[in-house]
C-alpha cells in the first residue's frame, strides 16, 4: 500500500534539517510534498520517505534581472570603448611628437654635418684628424650613451630620482609622464657640444661635434626601442619584427617586472645583463608571450 502525504513546507522544513531555509525573497515559489511508503505486512522494516522540493522562478523577476545584466554590460562596454579611445589619443599625440622631434633633429644633424664639412674643406686642404676625430667620437659617444645609461638608471634613477622615474614604472595617465624630462636633460649637453663644434674649427670644436652627434643618434634611437617597440606609445613598422629588437624589448620588459632585482638596467645590451644573471630562460618566454601578444594584436 502506498500514500502520498502533502505537507506544508514549514512542517517539512522543521522535520528534516537538511532542506534549505525559506527565502523571504518572493523570487521563488516552493511547492514540496512527501512521498511515503509504508509496509503493513511487515511492521519491522523502516518506513521510506522522500521529500521532494519543487522551484519555480517568477517571470517578471527574470525579465527584470536581464535588463540589469543588459544594462551593466553596457556600462561596461562604453567605458572600454572610452579608455580605447583615450589610448588611441595618447599615441597618436606622441607619434606626432616623435615623427616632429626625430624629422627636426635628423635635418639638423645632417644639415649640421654637411655644413661643418664644406667650411673645413673650403682651403683646398682636408684637415684629416679632426673628421676622423668627429666621425670617431660620434661612434663613441653613442656606444659610451648605453653604459651611462645603464649606470645612471641604477645609480640615479632607482636612488636619488625615483620620485621623478617612478612615473614610467606606474600606469600612464595621458600622452606623457615625468620620466620624459630625463630625455630633456640628456638633450642640453649634446646641443650644446654640436653648437660649440658647428661654429668653431679645429680638432676639439671637430671632437665636441662627433660627441653631440653620438648623444643624439643614441637618444633618437633610444626613443623608438624603448618608448616604440617595448611600451608601445607610438608604431614602429618593420623594427618590430627584427630579431634583435625582439631579445632588447622582452630584455626591458623584464626590467619592468623585477624578476631580477631590476636588472638589466641598461637598453641595447640588456640581453648581456640577463646572461650574466642566468636569466636567459626567462628571456625566451618573455620573447615568445610578446611575439603572441603583437600578432594578435
Amino acid at each position: 500500500m502506498a500514500a502520498i502525504t502533502l505537507k506544508p513546507y514549514s512542517l517539512l522544513r522543521a522535520s528534516n534539517p537538511l532542506l534549505p531555509k525559506p527565502s523571504s525573497s518572493p523570487t521563488f515559489l516552493r511547492t514540496c510534498f512527501s512521498y511515503s511508503t509504508i509496509m503493513l505486512k511487515s511492521p519491522t522494516r523502516k518506513i521510506n520517505t522522500l521529500t521532494v522540493c519543487v522551484l519555480m522562478d517568477d517571470p517578471k523577476q527574470d525579465e527584470q534581472e536581464e535588463q540589469e545584466q543588459e544594462s551593466q554590460v553596457f556600462v561596461v562596454s562604453e567605458r572600454v570603448a572610452e579608455k580605447l579611445a583615450r589610448k588611441k589619443s595618447e599615441r597618436f599625440t606622441y607619434l606626432v611628437a616623435a615623427v616632429m622631434s626625430s624629422f627636426g633633429i635628423t635635418s639638423l644633424a645632417i644639415l649640421a654635418v654637411y655644413y661643418r664639412f664644406s667650411w673645413q674643406l673650403e682651403g683646398g686642404e682636408i684637415p684629416w684628424p679632426e673628421m676622423f676625430g668627429t666621425f670617431a667620437f660620434s661612434m663613441g659617444a653613442a656606444v659610451g650613451m648605453e653604459f651611462w645609461a645603464r649606470w645612471a638608471h641604477k645609480a640615479l634613477w632607482h636612488a636619488s630620482l625615483w620620485h621623478m622615474h617612478e612615473s614610467h614604472h606606474r600606469p600612464r595617465e595621458g600622452a606623457f609622464e615625468l620620466n620624459d624630462v630625463f630625455a630633456i636633460i640628456n638633450a642640453v649637453p649634446a646641443i650644446a657640444l654640436l653648437s660649440y663644434g658647428f661654429f668653431h674649427k679645429g680638432l676639439v670644436p671637430g671632437l665636441c661635434f662627433g660627441t653631440g652627434l653620438g648623444i643624439t643618434v643614441f637618444g633618437m634611437a633610444y626613443m623608438f626601442v624603448h618608448d616604440g617597440l617595448v611600451h608601445r606609445r607610438f608604431p614602429v613598422g618593420p623594427i618590430a619584427n627584427v630579431p634583435y629588437f625582439r631579445r632588447v624589448a622582452a630584455a626591458h620588459q623584464l626590467h619592468h617586472s623585477e624578476k631580477f632585482d631590476g636588472v638589466p638596467y641598461g637598453l641595447f645590451l640588456g640581453p648581456k645583463e640577463l646572461e650574466e644573471v642566468e636569466g636567459l630562460e626567462e628571456l625566451e618566454k618573455e620573447i615568445s608571450r610578446r611575439i603572441k601578444s603583437y600578432n594578435a594584436s
